[in-house]
C-alpha cells in the first residue's frame, strides 16, 4: 500500500519551469510514496498516449471539462492538472478531491488492471505506473499543490 506524506510549504530555492506559464509558483508540496513498481513498458509514448486518451474522453461529454491535463518535461514526466474556471480546485482538499475522482478513470486503463490489486491503488500509484515523477495540481489563479511521486 502507499503511504503519504503531509502537506508541507515548497522549499524557497526549488525552481520549477512550469511554473509562472501553466500555473502559479506551488504554494504546498508532498511527497508521494507508492510500493507500485514503474512498467517495464511505460515511457514517454505511454505518458502521452494517456493524456491524449482523457482528452478525448472529455470531449465526448455533454458540458466542458473543469480541468484540462498536460504532460510535461523531457520525457513527459510531469503531470499539470489545470483548473478551467473560477471556484474550482482553490483549496488542497479540493484538489486532493480531484485526483480520488481520477482514480475511477485510471482503473478503466488496460495497464492498471494489469496490476495485481488494481482496487487498491489510486491515481497518484496509477502515475507511478506509468513514470510520472511529478503532478501539479492547480486552480490556474493562485493556488498550486506540487505531488513527487517516488
Amino acid at each position: 500500500m502507499a503511504t503519504v506524506l503531509a502537506a508541507s510549504t515548497l522549499p524557497s530555492g526549488a525552481f520549477d519551469s512550469h511554473a509562472g506559464y501553466y500555473y502559479p509558483a506551488p504554494q504546498t508540496s508532498e511527497p508521494y510514496i507508492s510500493n507500485v513498481e514503474t512498467a517495464l513498458d511505460a515511457n514517454k509514448r505511454s505518458r502521452a498516449a494517456f493524456v491524449i486518451g482523457l482528452a478525448a474522453q472529455q470531449s465526448k461529454q455533454a458540458y466542458a471539462p473543469g480541468y484540462h491535463l498536460f504532460a510535461k518535461g523531457a520525457e513527459l514526466e510531469k503531470l499539470i492538472i489545470v483548473a478551467t474556471g473560477d471556484g474550482q480546485y482553490d483549496t488542497l482538499y479540493r484538489m486532493r478531491a480531484l485526483l480520488a475522482s481520477l482514480t475511477s478513470m485510471a482503473r478503466g486503463t488496460e495497464l492498471f488492471a494489469r496490476t495485481d490489486q488494481p482496487q487498491e491503488l489510486n491515481f497518484l500509484d496509477f502515475c507511478k505506473l506509468i513514470g510520472f515523477k511529478q503532478v501539479t495540481v492547480s486552480n490556474g489563479k493562485d493556488v498550486t499543490h506540487q505531488i513527487k511521486v517516488n
